[in-house]
């Protein structure tokens, strides 16, 4: 396993820097060398070019602190009702 990493990260730099067409070449060379599927290939190359995926999958607050109260308070209840039994 390490040595498919130290593989991924010797090509990421050429994957990165490479048009549209070298891209193809670079995939079909790293598929053969790893025995993995294109679809694989890509992704393992673009996590290292991502980096922080947290980051990315930050979002935003889509509701203000009056709704976020006025919806706690009904969820609330719902439980309350929900665990009484009544349904």
């Amino acid at each position: 396993m390490g040595a498919r990493r130290e593989v991924v990260s010797a090509v990421m730099e050429r994957y990165r820097s490479a048009k549209r067409a070298e891209k193809g070449s670079i995939l079909d060379a790293l598929c053969a060398t790893t025995g993995w599927h294109r679809k694989h290939a890509v992704r393992a190359l673009r996590q290292h070019e991502i980096g922080d995926v947290e980051a990315l999958r930050a979002r935003r607050r889509r509701y203000g602190a009056t709704i976020k109260d006025a919806l706690t308070a009904l969820w609330e209840r719902r439980i309350g009702y929900v665990a009484s039994g009544s349904r």
